[in-house]
Formats: C-alpha cells, sequence, structure tokens
C-alpha cells in the first residue's frame, strides 16, 4: 500500500496525463491502472482536474481578430504569392510546454489541523457551556438560599416587633381531643384591634386545595368570622395578619370548606384557648 501512494506522489500520474512520458513509462501506468483501483481513480481525478482547469482557463478570441484572419484567408486565395512555397521549411510549432505539477500534500495535512482543531473548539465550547449552566443553577440556589434568609429575618423582626410590644397578648391554642397534637400561637393586641397568626409555629396538618382553616373569635357567647388560611410549607415562616376585632373572650380553629363557612363546623375544630 505505501508503494501505491509513493508512486501516486511521484508525480508520474500528471505527466501521463500530460502525455509527458516515454513510451515504457506509459506501458508502466497503464499496466499499473488496470491492476490498482487507486491509481485508476488517481487518474481520473487528474483528467477531471485537468478538463475543468481547461475550460476555465479557455481565452474566447476576439471577434476583430476573427475577422482579420477571415479576411487574410480571403486575400490568400485571391494571391497565390501570399502562399509560402512547398519547399520553404515551415515554422517550427511554438509550443509551451506546462510544468510538471508538484506533488505536494501540504492541503492534506492543513484540512486535518482544521478538522482537529475544530473538534477542540467545540469541545471547548460545550466544556464551557456546562460549566455556565453549573454555575447557573448555583446562583438559583443562592438566590433561592438568600430568598429563604431574608424571609427568616423578616418573620424574626415581625415577631420581636410584636412580642415586645406590650398591647399584644401571645395565647396558646391547644388541640381538641380529635387533635391532640395540634398547637398554634395567637397575638391579640385589643387596643390595636389586631389579631396575629404565628404560622412558624402553626402545628397542624396541611390542609387540602378543597378546604381552609377558619380562624373565630368569641364574643359574647357568639363566634366570630376572623379570616381563613392555609397550613403549607411555602407559608412555614410567616406572620399573618387576620380581622380585626377590639374584644374577645376566646380563639377557635375549625376547618372548613374553602372560602369558610358562616358558622364553625364543631366537629372540625382542631385547636382552642381561652383569652
Amino acid at each position: 500500500m505505501e508503494d501505491i501512494k509513493a508512486y501516486i506522489e511521484s508525480g508520474i500520474l500528471e505527466l501521463y496525463v500530460l502525455g509527458d512520458v516515454s513510451h515504457a513509462e506509459k506501458l508502466q501506468v497503464e499496466e499499473m491502472r488496470s491492476k490498482h483501483p487507486a491509481i485508476k481513480a488517481e487518474l481520473d481525478e487528474i483528467e477531471h482536474s485537468m478538463e475543468l482547469y481547461a475550460a476555465e482557463n479557455a481565452v474566447k478570441p476576439n471577434d476583430h481578430l476573427r475577422d482579420r484572419i477571415l479576411n487574410s484567408m480571403l486575400t490568400n486565395f485571391g494571391d497565390d504569392n501570399n502562399f509560402p512555397s512547398k519547399t520553404a521549411p515551415l515554422a517550427a510549432a511554438k509550443v509551451v510546454a506546462l510544468p510538471a505539477p508538484k506533488v505536494n500534500s501540504f492541503f492534506k495535512y492543513a484540512f486535518a489541523a482544521c478538522l482537529a482543531l475544530l473538534i477542540l473548539s467545540v469541545a471547548a465550547l460545550i466544556n464551557i457551556y456546562n460549566k455556565l449552566q453549573d454555575a447557573n443553577t448555583q446562583l438559583v440556589a443562592l438566590n433561592s438560599t438568600n430568598q429563604q434568609f431574608t424571609k427568616t429575618v423578616n418573620f424574626q423582626d415581625q415577631q420581636l416587633h410584636i412580642y415586645r410590644d406590650p398591647s399584644f397578648k401571645v395565647i396558646q391554642l391547644s388541640g381538641t381531643a380529635k387533635h391532640a397534637n395540634a398547637s398554634m400561637l395567637l397575638a391579640f393586641s385589643p387596643a390595636k384591634k389586631k389579631v396575629i397568626i404565628d404560622m412558624a409555629d402553626l402545628k397542624m396538618p396541611e390542609n387540602d386545595k378543597a378546604h381552609q382553616y377558619q380562624l373565630w373569635a368569641l364574643v359574647g357567647g357568639k363566634p366570630v368570622n376572623l379570616g381563613v388560611f392555609d397550613k403549607s410549607t411555602s407559608d412555614s415562616v410567616d406572620m399573618k395578619e387576620m380581622k380585626s376585632i377590639a374584644l374577645a373572650q376566646a380563639f377557635a380553629v375549625t376547618l372548613e370548606p374553602k372560602g369558610g363557612s358562616v358558622n364553625p363546623t364543631m366537629d372540625q375544630m382542631m385547636v382552642i384557648g381561652n383569652f
């Protein structure tokens, strides 16, 4: 295989196509072409390239030159003296031999180098893209952590503000017999008419989408609606303010249909506590 490659790169095939080989060399090339498909394919490629080169560089004669040649031919037909004598030696045809093409593998190696560089560039871009994706994921995680931290700080500020306000009284609502493990902290300020639930300390099961918890205040022996709320992980750190009220003897929470009820469902009472 190496001998065939060396034979192709020797330049003999280009000279054969140009007709610039001896009879022995011509016979040798034709024998090699019949035996080796690679040499035949190379010869076909060289011939095709030569044809393309000739077609690309063909020069169309000038129209004026064509007219002059035709006129000269007509004149010569009228005057035989213009024709050279039969004994006059013919001027030797001026033939310019084409230089034999130099066999050069530079373009093959250059193409291989460009292909390798392209592959390396694509691999580098993929690596950079993956690193950017990882960095973006880390930024999203840090942003989420920062938001959670900010929410926690805000909650603690609200909690400290309320618990340090002497007008607020903190009430512990304990679970009923059916929900003994339930509990809730509630801050009530009669002077400010504010009722605030400590969602961080809320110990009740998460409600489904069809139900909500409803806070009630017992005023003069009658339940007063103070609004609904949800127990979910997203509200685990928050201070939720309910409807305003100035007087209350007790507070309770029941589980009601979504949106709340006019009257509390007593068998669904979760927690209760006196003021």
